[in-house]
């Protein structure tokens, strides 16, 4: 199952991509997110963890899967037995930028967890969006 919300941002891609690499200050971005702590030290990179509390959910620990610096950053976690993958995925438009998040379920459990919480999860991706918007603009 996979879901995903694209918004137009009137930012520069830079501008949204140092809000996406700074995973901390994800909290003061979106209400999607209560807590994130860094495991390691230095930049974000492919095997970086990041323990995460997210409203209604309990703490998972999320590890970067890919990153392509000013394009693309994914990371993964295990959640009611299905693998779910987030993304970020940042496109030059104009002045601005497009930025599409997904969330990918995968394994076992992946079309039951879909179809229970779907809505709830998109709802989700396109608050956290939709933050990213607000902040990245306020900051143009």
């Amino acid at each position: 199952m996979k879901l995903e919300n694209v918004q137009k941002i009137e930012a520069p891609v830079d501008t949204v991509w140092a809000l996406t690499e700074d995973v901390e200050r994800w909290p003061a971005i979106t209400p999607t997110m209560t807590t994130v702590e860094r495991l390691d030290d230095g930049p974000l990179a492919v095997g970086s963890r990041a323990r995460i509390k997210q409203p209604g959910q309990g703490t998972r620990v999320w590890t970067v899967t890919r990153l392509e610096p000013g394009r693309v950053f994914a990371w993964s976690t295990t959640a009611l037995g299905a693998q779910m993958e987030g993304s970020h995925h940042l496109e030059a438009d104009g002045g601005g930028c497009l930025n599409r998040l997904e969330l990918e379920m995968t394994g076992a459990t992946a079309g039951v967890v879909g179809r229970l919480l779907g809505r709830t999860l998109l709802k989700a991706i396109t608050t956290e969006n939709e933050g990213f918007k607000r902040v990245a603009e306020a900051a143009a």
